[in-house]
């Protein structure tokens, strides 16, 4: 009994922590929008990521990216998400990859999550991708390329599964949520 005493008093002393650290580091990003909710133990390049409103990003996620990460409105990302950003110069030869210290213009690029977009648990989005508006990522993907608006893809690498709406049912919800976005 006592120890399910000290259980709860630790849970709640921990989320009232992390609620402090979320509002602490919050001003580290480029810029947010209002509800923004994510797990400050995560890893972010916080400077070069800009967040909409009503963004939800899940435990330990993993979103680096020098040349910008670029979130909407309504977006949601399960647990465990990354966004990388950049890669490695790997062309130089005689060279090894880890004492290379300059980068090529196509070694970093930026990354676009596109309004009520939701990214699957586990997923990672790859350099230069642009997940689209409505579009859902299923866990565990590999986004390497543009996901199409109001699409579901899934996979490695991600590829398309369906589209989320049928044409007419895809109109009125778009007619519906245009005050929301």
């Amino acid at each position: 009994m006592i120890l399910k005493v000290f259980g709860k008093a630790f849970q709640f002393i921990s989320k009232v922590y992390n609620r402090f650290l979320m509002i602490c580091y919050r001003p580290l990003f480029r810029s947010h929008g209002r509800n923004f909710i994510f797990d400050p133990h995560s890893i972010f390049s916080f400077d070069s990521i800009e967040i909409g409103d009503d963004v939800f990003i899940g435990k330990g996620a993993y979103f680096v990216g020098l040349k910008g990460i670029f979130i909407g409105n309504k977006v949601m990302f399960g647990p465990f998400v990354s966004i990388l950003g950049g890669n490695h110069n790997t062309s130089l030869v005689g060279v090894p990859m880890i004492d290379v210290k300059t980068k090529r213009p196509e070694d970093d690029l930026p990354v676009y999550i596109e309004d009520d977009t939701w990214i699957g648990s586990h997923a990672i989005i790859m350099k230069g991708v642009r997940v689209k508006t409505g579009s859902i990522v299923a866990a565990g993907s590999i986004v390497t390329k543009d996901v199409e608006s109001y699409t579901i893809v899934a996979g490695i690498p991600a590829i398309f599964v369906k589209f989320r709406f049928e044409e007419e049912t895809l109109k009125e919800h778009i007619k519906r949520i245009s005050n929301d976005l």
